[in-house]
This record gives C-alpha cells, sequence and structure tokens, in this order.
C-alpha cells in the first residue's frame, strides 16, 4: 500500500497504460482522479474501477487548454482535499512519418499535445502540490527518444525528447518545494493499443501474430514485451514516498532493449 491515503491525478485514462496506473493506485490505498478527452468512456472507466465512487471520480480534459487543466486540478482538490501526485500519461503518440513526410500540422499537434499540454498539466497541479507540502510529477516519455523504432514516428519523439530539457528545468525550480519530477520511459507496452497492432500486422503480412511477436521481443533480453501494468508499477513507485529522494531521473521499463 505505497500510497495509503494520497491523491493522485492520472491523466490520459483510456483503455491502456492511464487505465493500469489509476488501478494500480487503487489497489495501493490511494484516492483517484481519471481524466481524458471522452466524458463517457472515462466516467464508464471510472465506474468499472471503483464502482461505490467513493475514491475515484472522473473529470473530461483536454491537457492542450490550460483552463482545463486548472479545472482538474481544482476538481481534484474539491473531491479530495488536495493533490499529492500528477501521472501525466495522456499524449498525441498516433503520430507517424519521417522528417520528409510529417506534415506541418502533425508537428505542431505533437508539440501542442505532448509538450505545451504536459507542462500545462504540471503548472496547474504546482500550487496545490505545494499546500501539500510537496509530491510528484511523473511524466511519460518514450525509448523512441533515443532509438528510432522501424515505424518511424519523428514529431512525437522529438516532443518526448524535449521533455526531458523540460524536465530538468522544473526539478530546479521546483526542488525547493519538495515537488519531484521523474519520467518512466517504455519500449512497446503489451495492452489494447499493441495488441491490435500485432493483430493488424499478423493480417496485413500472413503470419501469426507469435511472429510479429518475436520480431518485437527480438532486442530484449527479458524477450518479454513489458505489460501496461509493468510500465504503471514504475510511475506508482515515483508517484509514491519510497521516491521521495528521487528526481530528475529517467528510468526505462524496456526489457532490456535499449542500454543507458
Amino acid at each position: 500500500m505505497i500510497v495509503q491515503g494520497k491523491t493522485i491525478v492520472v491523466t490520459g485514462v483510456g483503455p491502456g497504460l492511464g487505465r493500469e496506473v489509476a488501478q494500480c493506485a487503487l489497489r495501493d490505498g490511494a484516492q483517484v482522479v481519471v481524466a481524458a478527452r471522452q466524458r463517457e468512456r472515462l466516467e464508464q472507466i471510472a465506474k468499472e474501477l471503483d464502482p461505490s465512487g467513493k475514491r475515484v471520480s472522473a473529470h473530461a480534459v483536454d491537457i492542450a487548454d490550460p483552463a482545463a487543466c486548472a479545472s482538474l486540478m481544482e476538481h481534484a482538490v474539491e473531491r479530495f482535499g488536495g493533490i499529492d501526485a500528477v501521472a501525466q500519461v495522456a499524449a498525441a503518440d498516433a503520430l507517424f512519418g519521417t522528417l520528409g513526410s510529417t506534415s506541418p500540422q502533425d508537428w505542431m499537434t505533437s508539440m501542442k499535445v505532448n509538450v505545451l499540454g504536459t507542462l500545462q498539466v504540471a503548472q496547474a497541479a504546482v500550487p496545490a502540490l505545494r499546500k501539500r507540502g510537496g509530491g510528484s510529477i511523473v511524466l511519460v516519455g518514450s525509448q523512441s527518444m533515443w532509438a528510432p523504432p522501424p515505424n518511424p514516428q519523428i514529431a512525437y519523439a522529438s516532443a518526448k525528447g524535449a521533455l526531458i530539457s523540460s524536465m530538468y528545468h522544473m526539478v530546479k525550480e521546483l526542488g525547493p518545494d519538495k515537488i519531484r519530477v521523474n519520467m518512466v520511459v517504455p519500449t512497446w507496452m503489451w495492452g489494447p493499443p499493441v495488441q491490435g497492432y500485432v493483430a493488424w500486422q499478423a493480417k496485413e503480412r500472413g503470419i501469426s501474430e507469435e511472429a510479429i511477436v518475436a520480431e518485437i521481443t527480438a532486442g530484449m533480453p527479458l524477450g518479454e514485451i513489458p505489460a501496461d501494468e509493468d510500465v504503471a508499477e514504475a510511475i506508482l513507485f515515483f508517484c509514491s514516498d519510497r521516491a521521495r529522494m528521487i528526481t530528475g531521473e529517467t528510468l526505462l521499463v524496456n526489457a532490456g532493449e535499449v542500454l543507458r
């Protein structure tokens, strides 16, 4: 129960990583505010996570809107009395292309959501974290920052890389208030999005899903695609007091695929 009694705001709660973070946080004793753009789906997820509604609250948000980010944090404080940690999972990740093929719109979308949106979430959370006497902001990076994937996504990778620089600045600025800022960096994550990709590729190429998975895991010494919940556990660690003296770090959850 490493986050017993804490209030954690989780953005990007859908069928993948965000939901797993919320579920792990509930399991370990936290109260959770779940946030995403699609209100109806979000409210359904909240009911599934906690049918009683006592420890989960849903609040729709578009992180590209600074007023919406502020409203999210105000809701969390009003509902549960404060904020102890923020897991910023929301992202625009379905952006693929090379330097030559990426459209201006994709560049702008990636930077607006993945960089500016993330910083707006952090900015909105800081006053409540200060009132708590400190806390944790957890960012989600991407291994594509360092190792371009088979399907290039330069706009997405560039935006996630920019977050590292932003993190270092936040560490210096917020550290005196005991607010920690860290980043979890996943590779492929075995959950609904990747499962869908594997099924699509198998059908497209006329080979088995096992063959596609074998290709993905070929460079992973542990021989297994990390699951969404594996990444969620790392995020929850950074949210907890067990990481109270850790800030400005990047933690890869990648089965050893890339070593840094």
